[in-house]
Parts: structure tokens; sequence; C-alpha cells
């Protein structure tokens, strides 16, 4: 339900915050008082065309905001999460700003969104019922989603959107299929090829790194035996060299003789004792170490080879070295699957052929509904528009096949809301041969039958009252009455006949001062209601018996 509308520097408006509640609320003025710019306005909030003429002279830019509530509109909620644009209340706020230069920008609570996101979401929040630049009647979408609607087939509706997706999903793994069995002879060869180089290659797990220490070793052997024959000479010595060692036994000989003097040398002693058992160990083992090294220039070679071979495959295939084993299970079950593909296309094929066969049962069943609900929904909004001052007209609902049986996410059906506005006249589109007037009347004929069916919580009527009076009008009146029962209704009128069945009376008014035109809004209730209903009976002064009978009129409500 729309709660409030916040308009800025839009045409005559300069600013104007309207809040809004449930029932049947009518906006009444004066003729050009700038009723129909609040249509405009709220047409441009859920998406319509901008253009730079709808900013207030003088100003920068124009604003308008709606504030929806959809605490009871569990399709918008999921919508909204769906897009990311979710809120922590229970309000939805769609804005619009135009720049003089004619750019404009949409924002859904606060954040920036395409214009086509914000018409999405009018689609579900607002129905705009009128002119025809605004009139949603007209668009085929719209004109299907009633007939379904009213029809109780979104069961129906369902399963076939569902099994069109699983046709459209089939479809694409056939084609991507399709292309790979067809260059399959050329792009298995060159995938075999590639594993077979990985084969070949045979590179075990941790190989990579045991094979680069092993070049480290091979390559430098020279200098790490070299090295360690003088470490070894260094520590141990030999018959004609004074080594470490010998100098360390000397020492502990000789602190043996004085340590009986002063026990406390006794650790000192012990340090020095196992230093040189440790330089014996550790010149046992560089002995040893030594003596397993060697130089073997054909391993070091062939060692290379292979780092260079298994390098040159990673660059090859732009992978880490480490997951060469991994690329070629890879490689393996793309072969696997392409030996397969022509088996895997025959399943697909077999399932497309299936899930078509189900997709046709349910669109049929589909058409059926549709055209058994044509004839019901049409005939009662027949019978409604009689009512509402279309007399002699003749409401049509043609369901046909699409002119291509094409499965689509709806079905395989167009629909067309049809007219004669006249016994003998053929029934024409409604776009085409319905006035705003007529259109707005067709819509609430509609409206007042699918109540209970529609989805869209918010109704506005422009231009509903056109070419209409009397005893039509009356009729019109208690038809907007019943249907702001069930929904929030928002109708620009100039009959009073209408505007005393609302549940709430807005009046605009216009002023000029300083060669500057400005709209303004005016809730009116008690005496000042009674006033505007008796202006809008006529007569160049409101006397005392318009009066009386507006209070009659709204007190018989």
């Amino acid at each position: 339900m729309l709660s409030q509308l916040t308009v800025r520097d839009f045409a005559i408006v300069e600013q104007l915050e309207l809040a809004l509640g449930p029932g049947l609320t009518v906006l009444t003025g004066e003729t050009g008082a700038g009723k129909s710019i609040l249509v405009d306005a709220l047409a441009l909030a859920v998406g319509e065309r901008a253009t730079a003429g709808v900013v207030r002279p003088g100003c920068a830019r124009a604003e308008v905001a709606a504030v929806f509530d959809i605490s009871g509109l569990p399709a918008v909620q999921h919508w909204l999460q769906r897009q990311a644009l979710e809120t922590q209340d229970e309000e939805c706020v769609a804005r619009r700003t135009v720049s003089r230069d004619g750019r404009s920008r949409a924002f859904i609570n606060g954040r920036p969104v395409p214009l086509q996101s914000l018409r999405d979401l009018g689609n579900h929040l607002l129905d705009i019922h009128g002119q025809h630049a605004h009139q949603s009647l007209v668009k085929p979408k719209i004109q299907r989603q009633i007939l379904d609607a009213f029809g109780g087939s979104g069961g129906l509706l369902e399963e076939v959107a569902t099994l069109y997706q699983r046709i459209v999903t089939t479809e694409r793994a056939m084609e991507h299929l399709s292309g790979r069995v067809k260059d399959r002879d050329s792009h298995l060869a060159l995938l075999q090829f590639h594993a077979n180089e990985l084969s070949d290659l045979d590179l075990k797990s941790g190989e990579l790194d045991a094979l680069d220490e092993e070049q480290r070793r091979l390559s430098h052997a020279a200098e790490l035996i070299g090295v360690c024959q003088e470490a070894s000479a260094g520590i141990s010595g030999n018959a004609a060299e004074f080594s470490v060692l010998d100098s360390l036994q000397t020492i502990l000989r000789r602190m043996e003789g004085i340590r009986t003097y002063d026990r406390r040398l006794d650790e000192i002693v012990e340090l020095l004792s196992g230093a040189a058992i440790h330089l014996q160990e550790g010149a046992s083992a560089l002995r040893h170490y030594q003596q397993s090294l060697e130089t073997d220039p054909e391993r070091l070679q062939w060692i290379e080879e292979r780092l260079s071979k298994i390098h040159q495959l990673a660059r090859k295939h732009r992978v880490p070295t480490e997951e060469l084993p991994d690329l070629l299970e890879k490689l393996r079950g793309e072969i696997e699957q392409l030996e397969g593909g022509e088996s895997q296309l025959k399943v697909l094929a077999e399932e497309h052929a299936k899930l078509v066969s189900a997709y046709h049962r349910g669109a049929a069943a589909l058409s059926a509904s549709r055209r058994r609900t044509a004839a019901e929904l049409a005939s009662q909004v027949t019978s409604n528009m009689q009512q509402l001052g279309m007399r002699g007209g003749r409401f049509v609902i043609l369901v046909e096949p699409l002119s291509k049986q094409r499965p689509s996410s709806f079905g395989l059906d167009q629909v067309e809301f049809t007219v004669s506005a006249n016994p003998g006249q053929p029934a024409q589109p409604v776009g085409r041969i319905a006035s705003g007037g007529e259109l707005s009347r067709i819509a609430l004929a509609i409206q007042t039958i699918t109540a209970e069916s529609a989805a869209v919580p918010t109704l506005v009527f422009d231009e509903v009252d056109v070419g209409i009076g009397g005893r039509t009008a009356e009729i019109v009146g208690k038809a907007l009455r019943m249907l702001g029962n069930k929904r929030q209704v928002l109708c620009l009128t100039h009959l009073h006949q209408v505007a005393s069945q609302a549940h709430h009376h807005l009046q605009v008014h216009k002023s000029t001062e300083a060669k500057t035109t400005r709209a303004s809004l005016e809730m009116l209730s008690g005496e000042a209601r009674v006033r505007e209903i008796a202006r809008m009976m006529g007569g160049l002064r409101i006397t005392e018996s318009a009066l009386a009978h507006a209070r009659e009129l709204l007190d018989t409500v």
C-alpha cells in the first residue's frame, strides 16, 4: 500500500508531502489545478519515462519519492531479497530524480538501481489506469496476468514455467555438448597428446622437491667434498699436523692434574670432556658424509633435463609445477567425457523430448483454463461496463496461439483484451479503440471483479468519470468505494457523485504569486469537505441548497 508520496520541484509543485491510508482517496480541485501532475509524479517514481520538462522552472532537479507498506506483500519482499534491496523494516522506498539536462537516476531503499528494476518493482506495487501514457491495461503481459489470476491458474502457470526453464537448461547443455561432439576427433586428439605428455612425465608427489635438492648437491659436489676434507683435517688432523681435538685433549689432561686442588673445576672438566666427545662424533660423521659424496655428471645432466621438462610443461599449460598431476587427471576426465559425448547427447535428447511433451501437456491445460476463464471474465466485465456508462459496449478476451509455437515461460497463448464500444461494431484492442476515460472505466469494471485475485495493492484512476454523469456517475462512485474496501484506490475526479463516496478527500489548490505558480494539497473533512462537494455540483456560487445536498450525499454513504 502507498503510505506516503513526497514531491519536490516537479512541474508546478514546489514541495508536497502526501500521507495516504487504505480505502478510496479522491483528489478534487478546479480544472487545471494540477491533479494529474500527482499521477505523473507517482508514475515517475515507479519507472515512467522522464524528460527535462518535468523540472520546475528555475530548479536544478525534480525529485519524487513513494513509500510503500509491504508488510502484507510476500512477493514484493521476495523480489527485494533476490535483488539484495531488502530493508529491516516493512517499508519500501522508490525514489527518482530528474536533472535539468533530462538525466534521471533511480533508487530503491536508498540504493541506486537501473531504471528497469524500478519498473519491475512498480509492476508489483501500483496500477495506473487513465491516460494511455500510464495505462497498464493495454500491456499484453498485464492482460495475461489478470486473466490467469482470475482463473486461479497459478499452479498450472508455475508448472509450465518450471518445465520451460528445464527445457532451456537442457537445450543449452545439448548445444554445448553438440559443439564438443562436432569437433570431437580433433579436440580428443589434442587432449590425448597433452595427457600422453604428462603421463610420460610421470611426476610423483614430492618428486620435484627431491630433484631440486639432489640437483643442488650434485652441482656443488666438488665444493662440498673440499670443505668437508678441510673441516675433518682441522678437527682430527693427521700424523703430521696438530688438530683441534689434539689441543682439547692436551688441555683436558692438564685440567685433570689440577682439579683435585679445587672441586669447582669438576663441572668445567665435564663440559670440556663432552666437547671432546662431540668433536670426535662430528669428525666421524664428516668422514662418513665425505665418503658418501661423489661427482656424477651423468646423473646431474639427467636431473637438469628432467627439471627442465617439468617446468616446460608447467609453462605450456600455465599451471604451477606442483599442479601437473592434477592437470593430468583433469585431462583424463575430459577425454572420458568426450569419448562418451554421443551417448550423453542421446540421453539429453531423450530427456528433452520428455520435457517438451510434458510442457505441451501443461500448456494445453493452461490454454483450456484460459479459454474457459476468458469467456466468464469477459461476460462479467461486459455486464459491469453497461452499468459504468458504456451501454452497448462488449468486452471480449481473445486467447490465441502464439505466432511461433515456441515454448515460453507463460505457455503457448497470447491474450488480448478487446472491446466493442457500440452494438454491431467489431471488437478491437482496448488500447486502439478506447479513450482514456473509457479505459479507466473498463479497468474499473475488471478490477471490481478481480479484486480478490489481483496481486497489485494500489490502484490509481485518472479520467474515470470523463463523459458520464447522473446515475452512472453514482454507480461509478459506489464501484470505486467497493473496490476501496478491498484495495487501496486513488482517484482523480470532477464529479461530486464520485467524490462523496470516498473514505478520504484531498483537494488540490493552485496559486500564483510574483509570476510563480504553485500547487498544494489539503486533506478535507467536516464542513470543508461539504463545501468542496457543493462546489463540484456546479453554479457560480455555493448556495445553501447545494450545501444541504452535499451534506445529504455524505450522510448517505
